[in-house]
């Protein structure tokens, strides 16, 4: 089984500096930590209100960051001027809300599919990885594919709210969906991701599946570093994602 990429999302970093202003923390400084503590690449989204990064962090991040950096954006025409600027490795279209607290779902890529056109095919154009934040469900997953995204991200939110509330039959029943969701946009040649909500209790069922390939995890590890240290958190989330992969390898997985 591939080895599954850690994105570490820095948002929230920022969150916490936009909350007093000035520049501590700095994002750029969570960033370079996340490197040394393993992570694969780093995801920022740059919101239409600048509530978490702002334009100046995504300039530093392109020029001091030696790794993938994934710009989570809205299908807007002031963000795709943006991504064709800096050009980051990956461009993550999600959907975005003014009154929302965050990203609460995956973006209506059926309803959406004529605004959507342009924006992939314009991203594709300048050699930037297209991703999809999607619900896992196969007509999403397959208007994704016929839009041209190299990438799916699965949300996991929902899963995850489940989980921790203790509801083990819709935890179950969201699990079956991620898996059977990841193995949709698996079989269509669709690299496959997921997010949203994870933490130490939630990942490993979502690592265990075969067909994803990265894991892009934030506020939770920028809460957690409060306690443990920025570091020692992304690192236990690490192996916390290693270990169902290990126990897997060998063993046939087989989707319901």
């Amino acid at each position: 089984m591939n080895r599954l990429r850690l994105g570490v999302n820095i948002d929230h970093v920022a969150t916490i500096r936009n909350a007093r202003g000035g520049r501590h923390p700095d994002p750029i400084r969570a960033a370079r930590a996340a490197v040394q503590a393993g992570a694969d690449g780093i995801t920022a989204h740059l919101r239409e209100d600048r509530r978490h990064i702002f334009d100046d962090d995504l300039l530093r991040l392109m020029r001091e960051i030696d790794l993938p950096i994934n710009l989570e954006m809205a299908p807007t025409e002031e963000m795709l001027a943006i991504a064709l600027k800096h050009k980051p490795h990956a461009a993550c279209i999600v959907p975005e809300r003014r009154e929302e607290r965050t990203t609460e779902g995956g973006i209506d890529a059926v309803t959406k599919h004529d605004a959507l056109v342009p924006i992939v095919r314009e991203l594709s154009a300048a050699n930037i990885r297209v991703s999809l934040f999607i619900e896992p469900n196969a007509e999403q997953i397959a208007v994704a594919k016929a839009l041209g995204a190299d990438v799916v991200e699965l949300h996991t939110g929902a899963y995850c709210d489940a989980a921790l509330a203790g509801d083990t039959v819709e935890r179950d029943r969201l699990l079956a969906a991620l898996r059977n969701g990841a193995c949709v946009a698996a079989r269509l040649g669709l690299e496959v991701h997921a997010g949203h909500g994870l933490a130490f209790e939630t990942v490993g069922p979502v690592a265990a599946i075969a067909e994803l390939s990265e894991l892009n995890i934030g506020h939770f590890l920028v809460g957690e570093a409060i306690f443990s240290g920025l570091d020692s958190a992304i690192r236990r989330m690490r192996m916390a994602m290693d270990k169902p992969r290990t126990a897997s390898v060998g063993k046939e997985v087989r989707l319901t």
